[in-house]
């Protein structure tokens, strides 16, 4: 099946000059297969530049994580694109939306976005999978809810804790023990990994002298919450500078049939754009 023909770009990378060519059809037959896929050199260095930049403020070291999902060793940024507005060109950067647009249901939402900075010493996360509204029953067919993307600052290496995934485990039970399937998500800084929401999967170990930084925006269908309050962790004065794509996936968006989403009867981006027209008032009754 051809879902599109071929993303075409060129990119900056160590002063050179190079075309990036992205089939879009073999990502999804990837993901459908594997349960996932890497598309390397996707951002330019100085697209990297810009979000590591970004992102500095909050990297100081001082909140690490609680338990050992989050990683004694890894401090985490939440409600990034509040804190980060520049993310916001990878979470709707063109070859992601036309892979989302063909797996998920449409008018689908961003269910979290943060940054994962993982310091030398960090032990490997727990094996899980971020899309549990599943049935624990794999010999039904199920619609998939839920698409993860972990993108590289730096190089994500099997020395500094590259996501370590078990192939094809979105299509079965495998027990977490079962390893003989595990890959390691390599890839050089500026590259993006997606998988299926339901894949086994998780952070690898930091074994290396140096932090290792990704950012990993989530997307789920329409009718299940998100894992992340986005209304309320990007402020609305934030939200009403974005683009109509992101606000719509942040929550100011209705999702028909039966005209979910919406605030006081009315479509949710009133309340950061006024002049919004896309839905009329019901008409008055007549005066009695």
């Amino acid at each position: 099946m051809i879902y599109l023909s071929v993303y075409l770009a060129t990119a900056l990378k160590k002063g050179q000059q190079f075309l990036i060519s992205v089939s879009i059809d073999q990502q999804i037959e990837n993901i459908k297969r594997d349960g996932f896929s890497i598309i390397k050199n996707l951002l330019s260095e100085k697209e990297v530049a810009t979000i590591r930049n970004e992102l500095t403020p909050y990297l100081q070291n001082e909140k690490l994580g609680r338990n050992n999902f989050e990683g004694f060793s890894t401090e985490r940024v939440y409600a990034l694109l509040d804190k980060a507005p520049e993310i916001a060109s990878i979470i709707e950067h063109q070859v992601i939306l036309e892979v989302l647009d063909w797996l998920l249901p449409k008018n689908y939402l961003l269910s979290a976005a943060l940054a994962i900075n993982v310091h030398p010493g960090e032990t490997p996360q727990p094996f899980h999978r971020d899309d549990t509204s599943r049935s624990k029953d794999f010999s039904q067919k199920q619609e998939l809810n839920g698409v993860s993307t972990i993108w590289a600052i730096d190089d994500f290496t099997e020395n500094n804790g590259a996501t370590e995934l078990i192939r094809a485990s979105h299509l079965d039970d495998t027990p977490n023990a079962e390893l003989k399937r595990l890959v390691k998500a390599s890839m050089p800084s500026g590259s993006v990994l997606i998988f299926d929401g339901r894949l086994q999967h998780r952070g690898g170990a930091n074994l290396s002298s140096k932090a290792r930084l990704g950012i990993t925006p989530q997307y789920c269908a329409p009718h299940l919450r998100q894992i992340e309050s986005m209304l309320l962790a990007v402020p609305p004065k934030t939200a009403a500078n974005f683009s109509e794509r992101i606000q719509e996936m942040l929550g100011y968006s209705i999702n028909d049939p039966g005209f979910m989403g919406y605030v006081d009867g009315r479509h949710p981006k009133r309340l950061i754009d006024p002049k919004y027209k896309g839905r009329k008032y019901r008409p008055s009754l007549p005066a009695s």
